[in-house]
């Protein structure tokens, strides 16, 4: 079961430590596990034929909600979830965590699951083909709230992240039996190609919709599609 899978990684990645840059640590499959285990007992059994894979949570989308691209309206109006969210043990005064109270909106989760709604209609058609899933489930922020991702960190403390993401990764894709592995932005696909390396599946990827790409402000669902058929990847009709 992919509960199981996530709970394991919850504690792996709990027993880290990280030093300078980083000043804060979230953790959302601890403070967020309501929320997190809600989304993968309702979507996330049986067989997929696409796994698309993100780097690490938003502070306006995981970091809130405990679901991959996480903006709140998104999943709480379209994936129809919402649970209570703690607080993280330590919280920079600039990113707090107000779970489905954030009024801040999480623009890589409104273009991923907008894109979803408009060429599935459903959460259930969308997620018979496809599951949603990060790679890293921690945000990491320096003194000022300015936000890291997981390739920024020292190397020393990378690869006991990288080691206990890699293992959940793998099992995430034995119980899911993806035939494609598709990367959302380029550090998804690399940890892609390194934890699943000699596996029988296509690897992939796609753009990132965060609106730090200027590529991604242009259009980013079409490029998505896009990438994704010539993957080979066959898409139904808009909902």
């Amino acid at each position: 079961m992919l509960l199981n899978v996530a709970k394991r990684l919850q504690k792996d990645v709990a027993a880290l430590a990280f030093g300078p840059p980083v000043a804060f640590v979230y953790n959302p499959l601890a403070y967020a596990w309501d929320a997190h285990a809600a989304y993968l007992e309702r979507y996330g059994e049986g067989r997929r034929s696409v796994v698309l894979l993100g780097m690490n949570p938003g502070p306006f989308g995981m970091a809130q909600t405990g679901v991959p691209f996480g903006d709140v309206e998104m999943v709480r109006d379209w994936l129809g979830i919402e649970a209570p969210v703690d607080a993280p043990p330590a919280q920079h005064p600039k990113r707090p965590v107000l779970g489905f109270q954030c009024p801040r909106r999480e623009v890589s989760g409104q273009r991923l699951w907008g894109w979803a709604r408009a060429r599935f209609g459903t959460p259930e058609r969308f997620f018979a083909q496809c599951f949603v899933v990060n790679y890293c489930p921690l945000v990491f922020m320096t003194e000022t709230g300015r936000n890291l991702t997981p390739d920024a960190l020292p190397a020393d403390e990378r690869a006991p992240l990288f080691a206990a993401c890699d293992r959940a990764l793998r099992s995430t894709v034995d119980l899911l039996e993806p035939a494609h592995v598709i990367g959302i932005g380029r550090f998804a696909e690399d940890r892609a190609r390194a934890a699943l390396a000699g596996r029988a599946l296509q690897i992939g990827r796609i753009l990132h919709p965060s609106p730090a790409s200027p590529a991604a402000n242009r259009g980013w669902a079409e490029q998505a599609e896009r990438g994704l058929l010539q993957l080979g990847i066959q898409l139904p009709d808009s909902a």
